[in-house]
């Protein structure tokens, strides 16, 4: 079982020919909405991954609420655990043609204080896992308790290194967009040593560029990202997350939930919104094997600070279908 604690957001997606400048002004091509929020996405990428998922949010007690809950439980994601007591947020994204797009989100009421409950909750119910977002630190350190269930944390979203550091600390698994990952830690050498201070596994996504993986032994694993035309990489970093909690759940490692992860996080771009493209592990796998590319297959060199190498693991050993891709942000 895997719980994820973190947004819910109504996202209201407007599509833009270019991202506006400061005072500038344009106009929307489509405006749509939908279901969105880091949490509850991730919670039903891995659901549709096979997962037993859980969401464990802040919603309102209204009809929209509802709404958004019941089409969590249509994707198989349990909801028993979500609170009534706040609001659904809103998120807006401005989305352009290629696929890229900036987000103004609505803060939750997800405190620390529930947080802790239902980290223990979680402890109680015997689950696997916990997944939270980055908005959640430093405070969330603090209240998770000892033991199981293991924790995984979307850095995205921390409000600088101190929270970063802190959901490092308090992490067995941690993911990050590479753009954060310099901002709060540094450069690769920065990354293999808090991997190997806070004795995490920590996953540097890089978009088209691909990912890398630094493990608590100081090893490095760098993997490409496949090639998609991208629609909209709306959820991309969510499905990414979920995808990997899935995979971890299922038994997996590290490296290749990294990899199965980033084949599905790949393919969400291919439809617009953040939940309509997120696949099933059927289409995973179909994939996979279409392109008779094989996920268990990436770089890895030991990390060190003298020795690191440019790139994100575009080398000779990544398999051609898993090249890269335009558009993509995990």
């Amino acid at each position: 079982m895997i719980v994820f604690c973190g947004y819910a957001n109504a996202d209201l997606t407007v599509a833009v020919p270019v991202l506006p400048g400061p005072a500038a002004r344009v106009q929307a091509t489509a405006v749509r909405r939908g279901e969105g929020g880091m949490g509850a996405n991730a919670a039903v990428a891995a659901a549709r991954m096979g997962a037993d998922a859980r969401f464990a949010g802040v919603v309102g007690p209204d009809a929209a609420s509802t709404a958004f809950l019941d089409a969590l439980a249509a994707d198989g994601v349990g909801t028993e655990w979500t609170s009534h007591t706040g609001v659904l947020t809103t998120a807006v994204v401005l989305l352009t043609p290629d696929g890229e797009r900036s987000i103004i989100s609505q803060d939750d009421r997800v405190t620390t204080e529930h947080v802790a409950a239902v980290a223990a909750k979680a402890r109680a119910a015997g689950a696997d896992w916990l997944y939270l977002d980055g908005y959640r630190f430093p405070a969330a350190a603090g209240v998770l308790g000892e033991g199981p269930p293991g924790v995984v944390v979307d850095l995205d979203g921390c409000d600088g290194a101190e929270a970063a550091r802190a959901a490092l600390a308090a992490a067995d698994h941690a993911i990050v967009g590479r753009a954060q990952a310099a901002a709060f830690l540094g450069d690769d050498a920065a990354f293999a040593s808090a991997a190997a201070r806070h004795r995490v596994n920590l996953v540097v996504t890089d978009g088209s560029r691909g990912w890398t993986l630094f493990t608590p032994d100081g090893a490095r694993h760098a993997g490409a990202a496949i090639e998609v035309t991208a629609v909209d990489a709306t959820g991309a970093g969510d499905c990414f997350a979920g995808s990997y909690c899935a995979e971890l759940d299922r038994g997996a490692g590290p490296l290749e939930a990294a990899r199965v992860a980033a084949v599905a996080a790949g393919l969400s771009c291919t439809r617009p919104g953040a939940r309509a493209g997120l696949p099933h592990r059927e289409a995973v796998l179909a994939y996979i094997d279409s392109a008779g590319a094989d996920p268990a297959r990436a770089n890895t060199t030991r990390a060190h600070p003298a020795k690191e190498t440019a790139g994100t693991g575009t080398g000779p050993e990544a398999p051609s279908a898993l090249a890269r891709r335009q558009g993509e942000e995990t």
